[in-house]
Formats: structure tokens, sequence, C-alpha cells
């Protein structure tokens, strides 16, 4: 029974930690079809961001969960506006910048940071549950992600921000005649993933020794799940999280994490082949 709680929590981690680093991207590709491939620096630059705050003295909770967004959306803010605004539609164009742009990122950190794992310790001590040790911080991970996941299904649905934002997506020349300008909900739809990628980089700090060249293990597991998921935002990208990290956590128990992570890879394989529009294209059409 212990074993069950612990394989049944870990499986819950994996599906918030997909859903995490995943979430800015779902934003930035899932609504603006914009390729992205420096999200998995932005997830690293939250990282980054707080625990330098926190080595200075800043409450954990508060660089995490206020500081590192607002750095990384800052940063996302710049790029969009020297960048990204004048390749929207060139698909290899933006591919190629965003690549460069990664490099160019994770160049600056090394030069700043240096290449050496850092890390800060978890807030939040581990508990035990019959003859097994729980890191208590993967709780905090797991609700987090569940009150991103509602706070955006909230906003895009019920919202005018969000309708305007899914409207421009949709049909930029209506939202305009509308008294809109669909330049500015572009800027601010980018600026908001990378806010997201760099809360999910915060959130995510105290778990891991961070290195610069850590977002391309994020950015490949983000986009597995967001391509997979399919076009709608919400849905797809929980979907897909719960899909690759259930079989990703039983997988590993059963083995090893390398054959998980395998496992996941060769199911977002499947069920692209299976359904090339993917989950939510075949599934969930109406959903956010």
């Amino acid at each position: 029974m212990d074993f069950a709680a612990i394989v049944v929590l870990e499986i819950l981690y994996m599906i918030a930690f997909l859903a995490l680093i995943s979430a800015g991207l779902a934003i930035v590709f899932g609504m603006m079809r914009v390729i992205n491939l420096a999200h998995g620096e932005f997830v690293m630059l939250g990282g980054y961001a707080t625990i330098a705050a926190a080595k200075h003295g800043i409450n954990i909770y508060f660089a995490m969960l206020v500081i590192s967004p607002v750095v990384v959306g800052i940063i996302g803010l710049i790029v969009e506006r020297l960048i990204v605004r004048f390749l929207y539609g060139r698909m290899i164009d933006v591919m190629l910048a965003t690549w460069g742009l990664s490099l160019l990122l994770i160049g600056l950190v090394t030069l700043i940071f240096g290449n050496t794992a850092v890390s800060v310790p978890a807030p939040i001590p581990g508990y035990q549950i019959g003859h097994y040790q729980m890191g208590g911080y993967n709780l905090f991970v797991i609700a987090v992600a569940a009150l991103l996941m509602c706070a955006m299904w909230l906003v895009l649905r019920y919202t005018r921000v969000g309708l305007v934002a899914r409207g421009t997506m949709q049909g930029a020349e209506v939202v305009a005649a509308l008294g809109y300008n669909p330049s500015t909900v572009y800027m601010l739809t980018f600026t908001v993933g990378a806010a997201l990628s760099g809360l999910a980089g915060g959130v995510m700090a105290p778990l891991t020794g961070l290195l610069p060249s850590v977002g391309g293990a994020y950015v490949a597991k983000a986009f597995i799940t967001v391509i997979t998921g399919g076009a709608a935002v919400i849905a797809g990208t929980l979907s897909t999280a719960a899909l690759f990290g259930t079989v990703d956590q039983i997988v590993s128990f059963a083995s090893t994490p390398v054959l998980g992570e395998i496992a996941m890879l060769a199911l977002a394989l499947v069920l692209l082949r299976l359904m090339p529009q993917g989950v939510t294209g075949q599934f969930f059409r109406n959903s956010t």
C-alpha cells in the first residue's frame, strides 16, 4: 500500500512537472504558432533568477513566484520587440532566430554564473510514507501546476483578455476591426508565455542543480507535450502531460528512468502517427 501511494505521488509530480514546463510553450506555440527554440533557456533563466534572488536574501517563494516570471517576462518582451515580431508567419526564420538566441543566452549565463552547477535548498522538508522517504517540495510543485492550469483556463475561457487573445490568433483582421491592435496582442501573448516559462524554471530550481545547458532537457519534453496535445492549450497540455507522466513513471519504477524517458518518446511518436492533429484534435475539438 505504501509503495502504491509513492507511485501515485510520483506520477502526479511528473504530470505537474510536464504541465509546468509546457505551459509557456503552449501559449506561444499553441496559440501563436511560433516555434520558440529558446523556450528551454527561458525556463533556465527562471531558475537562475530564483537562485540569484535567494542568495541575495530574498524570500524563496517570492523569488520563484514573482521575481522569476517578471524577469523572464521582461526578457521575452524584449525578444519579441527586437526579433520575433519581424518574423511572424515565417516558421523557419523564427526557428533559426530563436535557436541563435538560445545559444546566446547559454553563453551569457555561462559568462555570468560559470559552467558549474548551482542550486538552492528546497524550502519544504521531506516526509515519511511507511518505509519510504518523499520530498515534501514535490507536493508544492503539484499544487502550483494545478493552480496555474486552473488560472489559465479561467483567463482564456471567461475574461475579455483571453477572448481577445484567442480571437487574434484565429482572425487578426476581425479583432483589428473591433479596435484592438493585433501587434500589441501578439507582444503581450509572447510576454506571458515567457513569464510562464520563467515561473516553471523558478519553481523547479530547488529540485535540481542548474547548468547553463539545462534548457535542452526542458525544451525537448515541453515540445513533445505541446505538439502531441494539439491546438487546445489547456486540454492538450493536461491530456498529454497525464499520459506521458503516467507512462514515464510506471516504466521508470518497473525498470530505469532512462527507459521511462524512452517509453515517453515512443508514446509521443505513436500518438502523432495515429493522431496528426494531436490528442485534442481527435477527442476535444471544442476545448480551450
